[in-house]
Parts: structure tokens; C-alpha cells; sequence
């Protein structure tokens, strides 16, 4: 496009002027994109009604006379016109300008232009928008077609940059969300995603356009047929020119699809209820997958892509009965025990947050029929400690650490190869703390350079049991370590240096396997079996704690918090407040499925500084952030040594805190393994959580007592662990708003 002409006042060129090409003119014009519309297509009286509806201002018949004009010219033609239209306009002279297309295919666009010109020229920029209609033809063109949908601008290796942002902007001033891939993937994804869906249902309604008794058939056929089939009714020399130009993608596309219908005729015939609840199943689950990917919901999506900030103010008062969501610890436990017993695992209250989700996703992928969660129930179809399949990829474990380290110790011992990876914040976390004493047993596993994720591990090893003095208290190096020692030669042995949570102990032992404890020693000894259990997972004392210390400090507060699990290993948080005056009462203790239960009332009371016994640090490692606002509020100064274990959680959770409350006005002071914290006054202000869900909650916490409001920025990752914790705090009496 010539330099000196800018967007705004550029000619459009539209060659081809059916639904796609029609409806990119509407939208230029409704959104006064451009300065003028003009088209050429060889229907001629298609151009003049396009302008009398004052869809374009003008039109050609002489190609080359309309490029003349043009400063931007988009190709709205079918994929195997295209080499005809680049021979037509083979001798004009493009300087200044810029071409573009809609194309479906573009492997095949650009080999007829390399034909054609003997080169790829630098001013083309291919495009795909990723909207459509089964109708056809310059009337049925709209001008909104384009809005909320995608499209992909694929540009070759000399594709002018300049030239790509400006065909971007185009795009998104129609509303579209631009999206850049490579050429040869666009095809590959597109024959899966568009080609491949169209080409069933135009041979579904053929196949039974040609029954005998078709008419019976389709007046009987309810809406699933019709949606299915809607497509059917599209362009069909559009789509025949489609599955020509990517054929090779195509066919790849039809061959897997074939192979996995015929599985499913075969289980069909055998009556294999196993196989056919597993494609059921995991269809479904991928159906709602996609439904939430397109609300920008899903839990596969980069977190970073939700910018969500909360707005926390001062309350008077919380009280009333409240249930936070289930552990999120057992609940990565009950899907990776009932996935390997054999017998049907029934699982309740169940959280189902991000990182719970993306743990039983991977044991999907890896062929264990699960259902649900709905309403916190799960069923699990076990497939035994040798019944897993290789993944079609890596397996994905959002940003859950516990999933991590827990999958490295089982994955080692399976007889395939598996990539383990997470998201951004999982990808800088240290895994050798799992990998080093794996190695020893006899695994193969490599990291990135500093030790972290992704993990590659090669199957097909014998481990070999070994005895493992853990140099730091880690519940998720000790259960990664008895998950494979299910697997190993002998007795694996680890010995900790302090307690940690039990949780992989007590449900080894309630899927039947047995686990020796022996002082700080755990043992087991592989070769044995799980035996599948019904799990009852109660409700989190992580979450519980944010709720606890917020009723501490808020006057007036009186709280009841139903079902929350007290374990031994877990209860420091309880200690720990009790220890600096919180008034903490446990009611109704009881146990549920190995779990000791129990609800807590919390009243508010002052509070005082301590020294934290380094003996309660391992037993509330994960409650700390929330922890530290309780210290901010309380009277004089309360100091935690020995918890270096802080600074390599979701984030450096002893800087993060510290440089958030010091941003508050509190006197705060990060220590290598702790913090000091003089308690007073909070004022408002604004705190970055760096995208860590305890950090967030913890200063939602704090704005209950501020002076001030207090903005968090980005909180998106709360859902890993307390999805529902908005609305949970704001019926409690948090004032807590979103934003973003």
C-alpha cells in the first residue's frame, strides 16, 4: 500500500463478490474501515445489485483495470480460481500495494503463486477468517460476520511486516481476533477442524438422501441430526475445490477418523462397554473443553490470558455457615489411586478446580474412563498399576506442583515415554527434587538446564527400591517416592526430617496397599495391588484458612466453617492462630474415609505476634501468605524461620508478601528462610500477586481490615484452587468486587 495513503483513506478491492467477499465489504463500510469499496467478479449483475444495496461504491469487470485502482486488494475467490486470477493479473504493477485472500487452503494458494510469478510475492499476506455460513452469494453477506471470530494470517518466509499489520488491522477493526500460524500447520488444523466435519456430513445426508424410505427418515430427525448436518447445505464447488487443494491433510484427517470409528464398531459389536464409556467420555469432556475455551474459561488456556484483578475494601463483620471446596491434595490423590485400583473408584466432594481438573484430564488421556466431576462426584473405572496407554502428547498439568512431582515418581516406572509440562509458572519450578532420588531408583528423566519442568521420562526401566533421606520436609517428594516404589524390586524407604501431610499414606492404605510407618520412616514394597475404594474428600483447611484468619481480624466476625479436614499433618494453621489468640473452637469431630473431620468456629479476637515454632512450619507450609496478614494485624512482631520451602512455591512467596505488605504500609522484612512482620495498621493501596492463588487470597484478606481499598492484580490462577472463592467470601461479608 503506498506509504503516503493510510488505511482510513485506502481503496479496497474485492474480487470475488459472494458471502465471505460481500460480507468483508459491508463490514469496511459499516465500520468506515477504508476509503472507498470496489469489486470485480464475472457476475455482472451480482456488481450492480451490490451497488445499488450500497455494498460497494463501484465495480469492474476488467481485472486489471480494477488492481489499478486498488491500494488493498482482497482475493474472496474458490482455492482453485486462484491461479487463474494470479495469471489475470500477472503484468500489473503491485508497487504500494498489498494482497490478501480468504482461502481456506493456503499451501496450494501459494504454489499456484510461485507458478505463476516465479516467486512469493512480499506484499501477499495469506488469510483465513474462521467464519462462514451454509448460505452463499452476495445477499446473504452480513457485516458482522467477522466480529468475536478468528482469523489466521499465515505469512511466508518474505512476507513484508509491514504489510502483516496492516492486513492485521483490517481484520480487527471488523471485530475479528487476529491469530499468526504457519502455512503448513493451518492446513493440517483446519482439515481436522473445518475440512473433516464438513466432509461426514455431506456424506451422511447423501447416504440417506439415497435410502428408499429417506422421506420417513428425515421427518423423524430431531435437532441432533439437523445441527450436525446444517453444514451439509454449504457451497458445494467451494467445498469440492477445499478437499482438492488439501487433499493430503484431508485424507490424514479421514484415515485417523476411520481408524478410531472402526474401534468403536468393533466394541459396538463385542459390546466392550469399557471402550465405548471411555470415547464417551472423554468426547464429552473435550466437547465442554472447547465450549469453555470459546468463553476463555478453559482450564488448558494460559492463565496469563485472564487479566483479572480484585478490588478488596473494609467490612464490618463476617458471619453465617459456610463449606469451602474439597482438599485439593486428596483430591489429586483419589484420582491417581482410583485411576490405577482395579474396581470402580466413587469420589465426593471433589474439587474441582483448575489443577484437580488437569490431573484426572491427563489420566484420561492416558485411557481411564472417568466421569464427571458433577456436583463433586467422580467415577473412576481403575485400570490397575499396569493398565495406562500412552498419551497422544504431553500430558498438561496446569500449575499444580503436587501434580507434577506426584506424576514424575508414577510415570517412571510405566513401560512408555511421557513429556510431563505446565504452564508458565509451573515451567520455572524446581523438579530435581524428585528427579535426583528417581534416578537413583533407576528412572531416566531430563529437565530443562536449571531442573525444570518440562520433565521427559522414558518408560520401559526397572526401578529398584531404595532408602531416601529427605534433605527438606516435602509431602510431594515422599508421595512421588512411594508412587513409584509401588513399581520398584523390594522395599523403598524414606525418611523425613520433619512431618509432613499423610494423605498418600492413609489412601494407599484405604485402596489396600499396604505402608509401614515406623517413626519418621515410611516403607513399601512393591508388587502389590490397589483395590478400588469410595472416597469422601473433605472439605480444604488451605481455603478454610483464609476464611479463618479473615473472621479472626474482622470485628464482630462469627463464623462457622463446615467439613473441613484436620489431619495432624495439616493443622498448624489451626496452632499457629490459636498460638497468637485467635478464638478457634473445633465441633463436631469426626472421621470420613481415614480423614479426621471437623467444623470450626471462629469468633474474632486481638491478636499478638510470635516467634513460630519451626516444628509447625512443615504442617502450614501452604497457609502462610494468609498467615502473614494475620501477623500484620496482630499486636507486636511475629518472625518464621526455617521456611526456605516458601520461596519456591507459585511464586517466592516470602518476597511476594513481603514487598505487598511493605506496599500497604506494613513493616515487613523478607528473611532468607522467613519473614519478620511488626504488626499495625493497613492502608490501602496496590499489590501484584504475580499470578500466585494463596497470594491473591491473602491480600483479599487484608483489604477486609485496610484503610483503604486494595487492588490485586492478577488473580486469575484463585481458580487452580478455590474456583468458587469469590462468591464464597462475598456471602460471608468480604467486600470484594472483579474487575477485568
Amino acid at each position: 500500500m503506498n506509504k503516503s495513503v493510510t488505511l482510513s483513506e485506502s481503496v479496497v478491492l474485492i474480487v470475488g463478490l459472494g458471502l465471505i467477499g460481500g460480507s468483508v465489504a459491508k463490514a469496511v463500510k459499516a465500520n468506515q474501515i477504508c476509503g472507498r469499496v470496489i469489486a470485480c467478479d464475472c457476475d455482472e449483475q451480482a456488481l450492480k445489485l451490490a451497488k445499488v444495496k450500497d455494498i460497494i461504491d463501484d465495480y469492474y469487470l476488467d481485472l486489471s483495470e480494477a488492481v489499478a485502482q486498488a491500494d488493498l486488494i482482497v482475493l474472496a475467490v474458490p482455492i482453485l480460481s486462484m491461479e487463474g486470477i494470479f495469471t489475470a493479473i500477472k503484468g500489473c504493477d503491485f508497487t504500494g500495494k498489498i494482497i490478501t485472500d480468504v482461502g481456506s487452503v493456503k499451501n496450494n494458494i501459494l504454489t499456484a503463486m510461485e507458478q505463476v510469478f516465479g516467486q512469493l510475492l512480499p506484499q501477499y499476506i495469506p488469510g483465513h477468517p474462521i467464519a462462514g455460513s451454509e448460505q452463499s452469494g452476495v445477499m446473504a453477506a452480513k457485516a458482522d460476520l467477522f466480529a468475536n471470530h478468528k482469523v489466521i494470517l499465515t505469512p511466508h518466509a518474505f512476507s513484508d511486516k509491514q504489510a502483516v499489520t496492516i492486513i492485521a488491522a483490517l481484520w480487527e477493526k471488523m471485530g475479528a481476533e487476529v491469530l499468526l500460524m504457519d502455512v503448513q500447520r493451518h492446513d493440517e488444523v483446519l482439515a481436522v477442524t473445518s475440512h473433516l466435519p464438513h466432509l461426514l456430513a455431506f456424506s451422511l445426508v447423501d447416504t440417506l438422501a439415497t435410502e428408499r424410505d429417506n422421506q420417513e427418515i428425515f421427518r423423524y430427525a430431531a435437532g441432533g441430526f439437523r445441527d450436525f448436518t446444517r453444514i451439509a447445505a454449504s457451497d458445494p464447488t467451494m467445498w469440492h475445490d477445499i478437499f482438492v487443494a488439501n487433499k493430503a491433510a484431508v485424507l490424514q484427517a479421514l484415515n485417523d477418523f476411520t481408524d478410531g470409528l472402526e474401534k468403536l464398531k468393533v466394541a459396538v459389536q463385542t459390546g466392550n462397554s469399557q471402550y465405548m464409556k471411555g470415547v464417551f467420555t472423554r468426547a464429552k469432556v473435550a466437547r465442554e473443553h472447547f465450549s469453555k475455551m470459546l468463553a476463555r474459561k478453559a482450564y488448558l488456556e494460559p492463565m496469563k490470558q485472564q487479566s483479572l484483578v480484585y478490588c478488596s475494601k473494609p467490612a464490618s463483620c463476617l458471619t453465617g455457615t459456610i463449606r469451602v471446596p474439597g482438599d485439593k491434595s486428596i483430591s489429586h490423590r483419589s484420582i491417581i489411586l482410583g485411576s490405577l485400583a482395579e474396581g470402580t473408584t466413587q469420589v465426593s466432594g471433589f474439587l474441582e478446580g483448575e489443577d484437580s481438573l488437569a490431573t484426572l484430564q491427563a489420566f484420561r488421556d492416558m485411557g481411564v474412563v472417568i466421569e464427571g466431576p458433577h456436583q463433586g462426584k467422580v467415577t473412576i473405572d481403575g485400570v490397575g498399576l499396569h493398565g495406562l496407554k500412552p498419551a497422544p502428547g504431553p500430558l498438561y498439568l496446569g500449575n499444580s506442583g503436587t501434580a507434577m512431582r506426584l506424576f514424575a515418581g508414577l510415570m517412571a516406572a510405566q513401560s512408555f515415554n511421557v513429556t510431563l509440562a505446565g504452564d508458565e509458572s509451573l515451567s520455572k519450578r524446581p523438579m530435581e527434587r524428585v528427579g535426583n532420588p528417581l534416578r537413583s531408583m533407576g528412572a531416566v528423566i531430563d529437565t530443562e538446564a536449571g531442573g525444570t519442568p518440562p520433565l521427559k521420562i522414558s518408560g520401559g526401566q526397572q526401578l529398584k527400591g531404595i532408602k531416601y533421606n529427605m534433605p527438606m520436609a516435602s509431602a510431594q517428594v515422599k508421595s512421588c517416592l512411594l508412587l513409584a516404589g509401588m513399581y520398584a524390586e523390594g522395599i523403598t524407604e524414606v525418611t523425613e526430617p520433619a512431618p509432613t501431610r499423610d494423605h498418600t499414606e492413609r489412601m494407599l492404605q484405604g485402596f489396600g496397599y499396604p505402608v509401614e510407618v515406623v517413626g519418621d520412616s515410611i516403607r513399601i514394597t512393591g508388587g502389590g495391588k490397589l483395590s478400588a475404594a469410595d472416597i469422601e474428600v473433605p472439605s480444604d483447611i488451605s481455603s478454610a484458612a483464609f476464611f479463618m484468619v479473615a473472621a479472626s481480624i474482622t470485628s464482630d466476625s462469627d463464623l462457622l466453617i463446615e467439613h473441613v479436614g484436620i489431619n495432624p499433618t495439616r493443622i498448624g494453621v489451626i496452632n499457629i492462630l490459636k498460638a497468637m489468640g485467635a478464638d478457634l473452637t473445633l465441633k463436631n469431630e469426626r472421621m470420613v474415609g481415614g480423614e479426621p473431620v471437623a467444623d470450626i468456629q471462629v469468633k474474632h479476637a486481638k491478636l499478638k505476634g510470635i516467634e513460630i515454632p519451626q516444628d509447625q512450619v512443615p504442617l502450614a507450609i501452604d497457609e502462610f501468605p494468609v498467615l502473614f496478614v494475620a501477623a500484620a494485624c496482630a499486636e507486636g512482631k511475629t518472625v518464621l524461620r526455617g521456611a526456605e520451602e516458601l520461596r519456591v512455591k507459585e511464586s517466592d512467596r516470602i518476597q511476594a508478601m513481603a514487598d505487598g505488605l511493605q506496599a500497604l504500609g506494613v513493616n515487613a522484612t523478607a528473611l532468607p528462610d522467613g519473614i519478620e512482620i511488626v504488626g499495625g495498621s493497613i492502608t490501602g493501596g496496590e499489590v501484584d500477586s504475580l499470578g500466585d492463588h494463596r497470594i491473591a487470597m491473602a491480600f483479599a484478606v487484608a483489604g477486609l481490615v485496610a484503610q483503604g481499598a486494595i487492588v490485586i492484580k492478577d488473580c486469575a490462577n484463585v481458580a487452580t484452587s478455590f474456583p468458587n472463592f469469590i462468591e464464597l467470601a462475598q456471602a460471608s461479608g468480604f467486600n470484594l468486587t472483579v474487575e477485568g
